[in-house]
């Protein structure tokens, strides 16, 4: 055990299983997931200090809530996975589900690395892509199910990142604050969007952007 581990709240992880629940085994996995992420910590900034008290509603549960949203999925595309959320998690979840796959896109060395560490010490079927969001989407030649990304751009922006991948057939799953509505209003004027705002498990404030299809809107002359 760690010198971290008395920092995590066994209430809030009890919470955050109530709230998005998983099997015996998956929640094993999550708990090896912290433990590593929590030793890396100590030495290597991946996640805001403030939110280890509740790592599990706040980051685990807060990724684990979109499974629900795209249950048949198994191709999975995660930009700017950070510390791994939601991509790990999701990941985490989709072992044992054959044919699986998450792609994690990190661009971060250290990040990257602790990513490619993660996978190997928990044994989940994900994949990291260490290179800018821009390259990966250009040379990832497959049909994806799902795309995701959490707090990594403002939406309009987001779209932009994500909209090859999204014009091949993949359901966008964007995690977003309480701005998401302002950010809607902004993605719209150059982007004509089907989509519908789910609100978050984890925060009334939050919701999650369900993006089914986008086109870019034509400039007026």
């Amino acid at each position: 055990m760690s010198s971290a581990d008395h920092r995590i709240s066994q209430a809030d992880r009890a919470e955050a299983l109530r709230l998005t629940p998983v099997s015996r085994e998956t929640g094993a996995r999550l708990d090896r997931f912290v433990e590593l992420l929590m030793d890396t910590q100590q030495h290597t900034n991946l996640i805001a200090p403030s939110t280890i008290p509740t790592i599990w509603t706040r980051h685990i549960s807060d990724s684990l809530q979109l499974l629900p949203l795209a249950p048949t999925a198994r191709t999975w595309i995660d930009l700017g996975s950070g510390a791994g959320f939601p991509g790990l998690i999701i990941a985490c979840a989709l072992t044992n589900e054959p044919g699986a796959i998450v792609h994690l896109v990190e661009s971060v060395g250290k990040k990257a690395n602790f990513l490619r560490e993660a996978v190997r010490h928990i044994g989940a079927p994900a994949e990291v892509h260490a290179v800018r969001i821009e390259e990966f989407v250009k040379n990832f030649s497959a049909r994806p199910d799902v795309v995701t990304a959490r707090a990594l751009a403002p939406l309009d922006k987001l779209l932009g990142l994500a909209a090859p991948l999204l014009n091949k057939g993949a359901q966008g799953l964007f995690l977003k604050g309480q701005h998401v509505e302002a950010e809607l209003t902004e993605a719209s004027k150059c982007w004509n969007i089907e989509a519908e705002l789910v609100p978050s498990q984890t925060s009334p404030q939050s919701r999650v952007v369900v993006v089914r299809k986008i086109e870019r809107r034509r400039s007026k002359r």
